[in-house]
């Protein structure tokens, strides 16, 4: 898949050597994990962390529009650079380890459950930060119905599993 053609940044991968087992990608140099950042910004000004929530947002909705399930979306899996021409900072998604395809609203679902889960995990106190990513992805996305319907759904599992033991 081109990373580039859905306006998703990822590390480019280099070279695979199935040999030694080994995949040489890009160093994203001069970045820092989104879970960094939102520690270190948590006290500042709220716009900076909101703009960071709609960002998120609005990539993971292209991601799975694309039918590009992540399988570890973390704060920890995401990375922050200055962007070369804006000087903005561009989110770049790392860890694709555990990806796969699939166009099912469950799959994407628990894809955003498991952010979810570890974000407010991470990031205590960030309830409203996440609510805010959810809006931009619903807003972002012409499947998001489907899929925050799920990850509604799914959320009652856990709750369930939590319950009971």
């Amino acid at each position: 898949m081109d990373r580039t053609c859905y306006s998703i940044s990822a590390p480019v991968v280099y070279f695979v050597d199935y040999t030694s087992h080994c995949i040489f990608l890009e160093n994203i140099v001069g970045s820092i994990t989104v879970r960094d950042h939102i520690a270190s910004t948590q006290k500042g000004p709220e716009e900076r962390l909101d703009q960071l929530a709609k960002k998120m947002g609005q990539i993971l909705a292209k991601m799975h529009d694309e039918d590009v399930v992540h399988g570890d979306l973390t704060t920890s899996n995401m990375l922050l650079k200055a962007g070369a021409e804006s000087g903005e900072m561009e989110l770049v998604l790392i860890d694709f380890g555990l990806s796969y395809i699939s166009s099912l609203p469950e799959d994407k679902g628990v894809d955003m459950y498991v952010l979810e889960k570890a974000f407010l995990s991470t990031h205590p106190n960030t309830e409203a930060l996440f609510e805010k990513l959810l809006k931009a992805y619903a807003a972002s996305s012409k499947k998001s119905h489907a899929v925050i319907k799920k990850l509604d759904e799914v959320r009652l599992r856990g709750r369930k599993r939590s319950m009971v033991g």
